[in-house]
């Protein structure tokens, strides 16, 4: 198939065919068959579509492939996709963005091999160890589990049915073992996408992304071409011990991005980071010496944590936990989920920390110690009626005789 008169001529109304044979003998010069660009759409004509490919020059693209199942357009005029040169026709610079089904690609399929351009597949069935794939229109291939998706498939009868872009990894006996990948395909997308991320995203902003995944180590989270991790930790400022108590898959979430690690390509982020630090008004809400009811969250070998309030845990030390005996484990005094009445001893805002004491052991200490405090004032302040003490222990032996 060839251009037709009417859109080369809309294309090409400014520039001469000496300078167009120039530009694309000097372009194909540089390309090699399988050579991966990402070009602009400058055109969408009646059967081609004319490409930008930078330095490269120009080339084309036959419509079909842009088009869906129904017929409509995917790409418009202006947008970047990606696209792989296929060779020189009549001086044309030809380009593909994969191999679709039929006898002509039956016969390609080798040289998509080689060249490393991605092809087409329908998959037919789940077989062991893998998927059944239909490539260039009737010859089998093999997709192992792990080919797939970019994850292990949690529900591999999902993908049957579908078609799918593949590369062919594998092409052997003339086409009778090809063992095809559609993971390598979703890693390329994926690193151009990241590419083009490394230019905005940077640690510090707020994005907003969508749940893909949880885990029990926290949350994936795409980004728009790659995924964050929410880590367990970071989800929220209360303890969390399973993350789908908080997040579903699908969810639309507001993150800070903690970290960025282009070489390993992770990129740590918090949910909590949004919401407001329970801990900034800590003194003034649970000032020292103050009494609260809280709930016992966690018992440790070393003390008790009570929850105050979302995402305000203090710690009771096992040595006051009790009451003036030794114990050798907190559970000897306390249950989890208990609800008690507790003393602030101490607010650590710095470090995060709040150490408590029982209330009845801190009232019961107060009360004594009022007492004794009062017992010394009257001892150091007698009543003038009084004789002393040795006068108030004779009266005292005078009332007993009495």
């Amino acid at each position: 198939m060839t251009i037709d008169d009417k859109d080369f001529n809309e294309t090409t109304e400014e520039e001469s065919f000496a300078e167009l044979f120039e530009k694309s003998s000097s372009a194909s010069a540089r390309l090699k068959p399988g050579s991966k660009v990402e070009a602009t759409i400058l055109k969408i004509g009646a059967d081609w579509v004319f490409l930008d490919i930078g330095k490269k020059g120009e080339g084309v693209l036959e419509r079909k492939e842009l088009l869906d199942g129904e017929g409509n357009l995917t790409a418009a005029e202006g947008d970047t996709i990606t696209a792989w040169f296929t060779g020189t026709v009549r001086n044309e610079l030809r380009f593909t963005t994969k191999l679709g089904a039929g006898a002509a690609a039956q016969s390609q399929l080798e040289d998509a091999w080689r060249a490393g351009i991605p092809v087409e597949g329908y998959v037919a069935k789940e077989i062991k160890g893998g998927f059944e794939v239909k490539v260039g229109g009737n010859l089998r291939a093999f997709c192992p589990f792990s080919q797939i998706s970019l994850r292990r498939a949690e529900n591999p009868a999902e993908f049957v049915g579908k078609h799918l872009l593949f590369k062919i990894t594998e092409y052997g006996e003339r086409g009778r073992n090809i063992i095809v990948s559609h993971r390598q395909v979703l890693e390329e997308e994926q690193k151009v996408k990241r590419e083009a991320l490394k230019e905005t995203l940077q640690e510090g902003m707020t994005v907003t992304g969508t749940v893909t995944r949880l885990a029990d180590f926290g949350a994936f989270v795409d980004l728009g071409g790659i995924d964050g991790l929410i880590p367990v930790s970071e989800v929220a400022w209360t303890r969390v011990k399973h993350v789908r108590d908080v997040l579903s898959v699908g969810d639309q979430v507001s993150v800070v991005i903690k970290r960025i690690d282009w070489e390993s390509g992770k990129i740590s982020l918090s949910l909590k980071d949004t919401q407001p630090d329970p801990w900034e008004a800590v003194a003034e809400q649970f000032p020292e010496g103050s009494y609260h009811t809280g709930t016992v969250a966690r018992l440790a070998a070393f003390g008790a944590f009570v929850s105050l309030a979302p995402g305000i845990d203090g710690l009771i030390h096992i040595s006051k936990l009790g009451k003036g005996k030794r114990i050798t484990h907190p559970r000897e005094a306390l249950t989890e989920g208990e609800t008690i009445e507790v003393k602030v001893d101490g607010v650590d805002r710095e470090n995060r920390k709040l150490s408590l004491s029982l209330a009845e052991v801190s009232r019961a200490a107060e009360e004594e110690q009022k007492s004794v405090a009062s017992f010394r004032q009257q001892a150091a302040t007698p009543s003038k009626e009084s004789m002393g003490s040795l006068g108030d222990l004779l009266k005292a032996k005078l009332d007993e005789k009495q």
